[in-house]
């Protein structure tokens, strides 16, 4: 069981300028190991480039992003090492339509020569079981709903094991019911594997539901954050 006092990542004075926008204006926060943390805010106020600068795809302008008391900001440092330690859950799906769901998931650890093909497929078969999707092994993209898609880019996060799950608008585009049962998942994956996971949304449900921790952001800046009732 993970140490929830045990700082996983670690944000000082982080800065993010498109141009002469500036989206982020200085955070600084941290999230401990076995947190969920849930970002909340309205669209435009730097939540999307907050989370996409924890792993790099966005860069910063200014400030540093500790990973595992690693500065992953540094030049220096190896990004993809760290990056298989961190799983990416988008709003948009992004799977493959020409592939089935099984190959989906394959596909990342055995194009990036981290798995054999037999490793790989044994890993996305037990994650398809853990998110429920055992039966859709064999499916294409264009067979699943929506909620079906959500649990198949889960799965596919999984598949390096990593330290946290970064969720990008994960739920935004599903309606509620569905959105309950992902949120439902992503507690389940965190009380039994240990995932630390933050989210980002505009969704108070999301709040309600999962997190022990929340962040509210407006203009590039944190102004509110503090611990919930464990749920």
């Amino acid at each position: 069981m993970n140490d929830k006092n045990e700082v996983l990542i670690q944000v000082q004075d982080l800065k993010k300028a498109f141009g002469k926008l500036e989206v982020l204006r200085g955070i600084s926060t941290e999230i401990k190991k076995g947190e969920v943390v849930v970002v909340i805010g309205p669209s435009g106020s730097g939540k999307s480039t907050f989370l996409r600068s924890l792993n790099l795809l966005e860069v910063p302008t200014g400030g540093t992003v500790l990973f595992e008391g690693t500065d992953i900001t540094d030049p220096k440092t190896d990004i993809d090492v760290h990056r298989q330690k961190i799983g990416m859950v988008f709003q948009h799906f992004h799977l493959f339509p020409h592939k089935t769901i099984l190959e989906n998931i394959m596909l990342a650890p055995v194009t990036l020569k981290k798995m054999s093909k037999e490793e790989a497929e044994k890993k996305a078969k037990e994650l398809l079981q853990r998110v429920g999707l055992a039966d859709k092994a064999d499916a294409y993209p264009d067979q699943l709903s929506g909620g079906q898609k959500q649990r198949v880019g889960i799965a596919r996060a999984l598949t390096t094991t990593p330290d946290i799950l970064l969720c990008d608008e994960a739920t935004s585009a599903l309606d509620p019911q569905t959105t309950e049962a992902i949120l439902k998942l992503l507690k389940k994956i965190n009380r039994e594997m240990g995932v630390t996971i933050l989210l980002i949304t505009h969704q108070m449900q999301v709040v309600q539901m999962i997190c022990n921790k929340v962040a509210v952001m407006e203009k590039g800046q944190v102004v509110e954050a503090g611990s919930v009732l464990d749920v």
